[in-house]
C-alpha cells in the first residue's frame, strides 16, 4: 500500500478510528491492532511475503528470549550468530543471490572455464532490507546487553513490522520503539496537528517535487545517447532533487502518520544538501542507516581509535557495506567507494566533525565561505549519484564522458514544461533553506508565521498537490 494512494487515503482514518476509539483503553488490544493493520498494509501489495516478516520476528523474538536466560559467553556468541545468519541469509537470497551467482560464473568464464549454473527469478519483497535490519539490531542489543529481553510477542511484532516505517525506514533502534509499545498512549492533539503538517510537507515532497523530477530524471538518464552534457547535467540534478524529496518525502510521512498514533520515531534526514562537507552531508542523509553502520559495523570494526591503516580499512568497509546495502549492482559499490574517498581526507586531517550546527544559524543569508562549501560538497553529491542512477557503471561513465564533453556548452533540450518542475522546485528549496533549523521544512511556523500566513501555505502546499502532482511512482526506497 503506498502513501500517495486512495487505498492508503482510506485506511489511515479507519485504523486511526479504531485505535482511538475503539481500543484506547487497552493497551494489548491497540498494539494487536496496529499489528493486524500492518499485515494488511504490508499483504496488500504482495500476501506471500508476510511469511517473512513473521519469520524474522519469531526468529528475533526467540533468540531474544534464549539470550536473556544464557550467561554462558559461547552459547550466547552462538545464539547471536544465529540471528545474524538468519537475518543476513533471509536478505542475501532474496537480494544478492543472482548477483554472486552472476559474478561467479563471470569470473570463472574470464579463465577460461565454462560453467552454467539457473538464475532465480525472485520477486525482491518490499522494505527487507529495513525490517531485517530492525529486527538483527534488537538480537545485537539484548546480546550486548544494552536492552532487556522483551516476553511480549504482540509488541514486538508490531515493534518489527509497524506499518508507517515498515518498507523504507526509518530503520528504528528497538531501544527506541520497542519501549513506546509497553506504555499506555494517549492522544495529544498538539502532536497531532504537528504530525499532519510533517505528512503534508512529505506528500509535497513527493508528489509534486519527487514525481515531476522523476519524469524528466528518467527521460534523460533512459536515452543519455540522445543527450548533450548541458542535458545530463540538468538529468542528474533532477535525480538529485527526486531522490531528495521521494526518500525524505516518505520519512517525513512516516514520522508524521507515526505521532498520530502517540510514537516518535528518529529522525531520518536533516536538509542534507546543505550540508558544507561530506561528512556533514552522511549526519543528515538517512540519518537510521548511516547510524545503524556507525554503531553495528564501524565501531565494532575499530571505528577510528587505530591507526591511519585501520582508518582507512573502516572508512571503505562501512561505505562499500552501505552502498552494497542499496542493490545487487557494481554502480552501487562503486557510489560508496566514492563517498569512501570524499570522506577520507577530513577523516584523516580531522576534520569529519567540522560543522555540526546548522549552516548559516540565525541568518538569512549563509556566508561567502559556507556558500562555496555547500556548493563543492553538492557537487560532489552529484557526481557520485550518478553511478547510483546508472544502469551500469559503463552506462555512468558514458554519461561522466558527454559531461566532460564540448556539449556541456550547448543549449539544454527539454520540453518548455520542464521550466515549471524547475519553478517549483526553485520554491521547495527556498522553504527547505528557511526551515533548515526545525526538524523539517514548516516544522516552526506556528512560532515564525501569522496565522493567516500559515494557513496560506496549506492551502498552497494542498492546491499544489492536487494541481501539480506528478506522474505516480513509486517510492525509490521500495527497491532496496
Amino acid at each position: 500500500m503506498l502513501f500517495n494512494s486512495i487505498d492508503f487515503a482510506i485506511f489511515l482514518p479507519v485504523v486511526f478510528i479504531l485505535y482511538w476509539f475503539v481500543t484506547n483503553k487497552n493497551l494489548k488490544l491497540q498494539n494487536t491492532l496496529i499489528v493486524v493493520s500492518s499485515y494488511i498494509f504490508y499483504g496488500w501489495w504482495d500476501w506471500r511475503f508476510l511469511s517473512l516478516v513473521l519469520y524474522s520476528s519469531l526468529v528475533d523474538f526467540l533468540i531474544g528470549i534464549a539470550l536473556g536466560k544464557e550467561e554462558n559467553p559461547t552459547k550466547r556468541k552462538i545464539l547471536v550468530t544465529i540471528s545474524i545468519v538468519g537475518n543476513l541469509g533471509l536478505l542475501g537470497f532474496f537480494k544478492y543471490y543472482n548477483f554472486f551467482l552472476d559474478n561467479f560464473i563471470t569470473a570463472f568464464s574470464f579463465f577460461g572455464q565454462e560453467i552454467s549454473a539457473r538464475s532465480l527469478n525472485v520477486i525482491l519483497p518490499v522494505g527487507i532490507s529495513f525490517y531485517t535490519f530492525q529486527t538483527l539490531s534488537y538480537g545485537l542489543d539484548v546480546y550486548k546487553r544494552r536492552l532487556e529481553p522483551t516476553k511480549d510477542f504482540i509488541a514486538f511484532s508490531a515493534f518489527v513490522a509497524f506499518f508507517p516505517q515498515l518498507v523504507a525506514g526509518p530503520i528504528e533502534r528497538a531501544t527506541n520503539l520497542l519501549p513506546q509499545f509497553y506504555k499506555a498512549r494517549s492522544f495529544s492533539y498538539i502532536k497531532a496537528i504537528d504530525g499532519l503538517r510533517q505528512v503534508l510537507w512529505g506528500l509535497f515532497k513527493k508528489v509534486v517535487i519527487a514525481d515531476n523530477c522523476a519524469e524528466y530524471a528518467n527521460m534523460i538518464f533512459n536515452n543519455s545517447a540522445d543527450y548533450s552534457g548541458s542535458t545530463l547535467v540538468l538529468g542528474v540534478l533532477f535525480f538529485a532533487i527526486q531522490i531528495y524529496g521521494d526518500f525524505s518525502g516518505y520519512s517525513d510521512i512516516a514520522i508524521g502518520t507515526s505521532r498520530l498514533f502517540g510514537f516518535d520515531l528518529m529522525r531520518n534526514f536533516a536538509f542534507p544538501y546543505f550540508s558544507r562537507d561530506i561528512a556533514e552531508f552522511w549526519r543528515r542523509w538517512h540519518i537510521s542507516l548511516s547510524t545503524w553502520f556507525r554503531d553495528y559495523l564501524y565501531i565494532p570494526l575499530g571505528g577510528s581509535k587505530g591507526g591511519t591503516w585501520m582508518k582507512v580499512r573502516n572508512t571503505f568497509i562501512i561505505f562499500l557495506v552501505s552502498g552494497f546495502w542499496h542493490g545487487a549492482n557494481w554502480t552501487f559499490i562503486v557510489w560508496g567507494a566514492l563517498n569512501a574517498i570524499y570522506f577520507l581526507p577530513l577523516l584523516l586531517l580531522k576534520q569529519n566533525r567540522a560543522n555540526l550546527g546548522t549552516v548559516a544559524e540565525g541568518k538569512l543569508f549563509p556566508g561567502i565561505r559556507d556558500f562555496f562549501s555547500i556548493s563543492l560538497t553538492f557537487a560532489l553529491t552529484l557526481f557520485a549519484w550518478i553511478f547510483f542512477r546508472a544502469t551500469s557503471v559503463g552506462h555512468a561513465f558514458s554519461i561522466i564522458g558527454e559531461i566532460f564533453s564540448p556539449s556541456i556548452i550547448h543549449a539544454v533540450e527539454l520540453p518548455k514544461v520542464s521550466y515549471v518542475v524547475m519553478l517549483l522546485v526553485v520554491v521547495f528549496i527556498m522553504i527547505e533553506w528557511i526551515g533548515r533549523e526545525g526538524q523539517y521544512a514548516i516544522d516552526r511556523l506556528e512560532v515564525r508565521w501569522s496565522k493567516p500566513m500559515r494557513w496560506a501555505l496549506y492551502y498552497g502546499i494542498v492546491i499544489a498537490i492536487f494541481l501539480f502532482a506528478g506522474k505516480g511512482q513509486d517510492f525509490i526506497y521500495f527497491q532496496f
